[in-house]
């Protein structure tokens, strides 16, 4: 470690004294964004996130680890099942030319611990991450006009979104050649059309590590997904592209991943509730906390997988005390997450669940 890492304490954490109404507008854009979703596909699909490009099945193990990393669900040494969930952030199923940033969904099944609230009887660890390591706002207000933002866009007329897309990536393009580059239009379609298993997904937010504040990352270690990584996927009248790739990948290989930490080291240099600033590695590393093997498989079968899709969901705020969300954009995140996964479960008359093991899924 570069430094000795800060002991997580609730003063971390800073309140905004409007944050309540910020939330509240958070539901509304997220209500929104499910009534007008369910109406154009006769379905419900996440609010976020929406099209999955695959979901594999395997385990993650912990090795002994020092004091210091020791902490939360990586306290022992163990292998619990896992499940992965691979999508793009819009919360509409669009057609892959509209280059969105990835995401990833990790869910751990059967850990160890006192319950964060509201967690019922679920027994998981989710982490949630994107292939940047900066959200795309600093805080809930800023995410909450983004978001609204993005609501308005929410429909079919995914032609104009390409072409919005292409010309956002142009310009993305022009900046990254002169050493920038623009969350915003990242988000807004001009991220590259990289191929998903060879990105490094981040956490982006900050989270409890037990005695201490991290944020996590996901990275791809072995050969099959590392010569992925910057690959640039044919889009080009290929609507489900990334699901083709996704599929030959993992049905002739697996994968592994390397789960890993970035420990707090600075409050000032490294806050807590500002979600767009990188944390800097050279001040605190990324460092392996426990491995993601995937088998070889078919992430993606039509007619099963959807159901899979359909039963799983996803939130930070399902895990154990010890990796208590932290910060404005994580607090804001468990109320809208959770009104997504009734509504979902309601208009398709299928409550989502939590699985006690992997035979639970479709």
């Amino acid at each position: 470690m570069s430094s000795t890492p800060v002991r997580y304490a609730p003063s971390v954490e800073t309140v905004a004294p409007d944050e309540a109404e910020t939330i509240a507008g958070l539901n509304e854009s997220f209500q929104e964004i499910l009534e007008t979703t369910s109406q154009d596909y006769g379905h419900a699909v996440r609010a976020v996130h929406a099209k999955a490009h695959g979901i594999a099945r395997g385990t993650l193990t912990v090795g002994h680890l020092p004091p210091q990393l020791a902490q939360g669900i990586f306290a022992a040494p163990g292998t619990y099942e896992a499940v992965i969930r691979i999508s793009t952030n819009a919360g509409d199923i669009l057609d892959d030319s509209v280059s969105l940033p990835r995401g990833v969904a990790l869910k751990v099944i059967g850990v160890q611990g006192d319950r964060l609230p509201d967690s019922g009887d679920s027994t998981n660890q989710d982490f949630i991450m994107v292939n940047g390591p900066a959200f795309s706002a600093p805080d809930a207000k800023a995410f909450g006009k983004n978001l609204k933002l993005l609501s308005k866009t929410t429909d079919r007329f995914d032609g104009v979104k390409k072409a919005m897309s292409a010309t956002f990536r142009v310009v993305e393009s022009a900046l990254e050649a002169v050493g920038g580059e623009s969350a915003t239009l990242k988000t807004l379609g001009g991220a590259a059309p990289v191929h998903p298993l060879g990105e490094t997904y981040y956490s982006q937010t900050p989270f409890r590590f037990g005695d201490y504040i991290a944020k996590f990352a996901l990275f791809p270690v072995s050969p099959g997904l590392t010569r992925l990584t910057g690959d640039l996927v044919n889009v080009t009248a290929r609507p489900d592209a990334l699901r083709e790739v996704v599929r030959d990948e993992l049905i002739e290989h697996g994968g592994t991943w390397e789960l890993r930490v970035q420990l707090n080291t600075d409050l000032d240099a490294m806050p807590v509730e500002d979600a767009s600033v990188v944390w800097d590695e050279k001040q605190s590393p990324f460092v392996t906390v426990a491995t993601l093997e995937v088998p070889a498989q078919l992430s993606w079968a039509p007619g099963t997988t959807d159901k899979t899709d359909d039963a799983l969901v996803y939130s930070v705020w399902d895990g154990v005390t010890a990796h208590q969300p932290l910060g404005g954009i994580n607090r804001a995140r468990k109320s809208p997450y959770e009104l997504s996964s009734t509504f979902r479960g309601q208009f398709n008359g299928c409550p989502v669940h939590q699985p006690k093991s992997l035979s639970d899924l479709v």
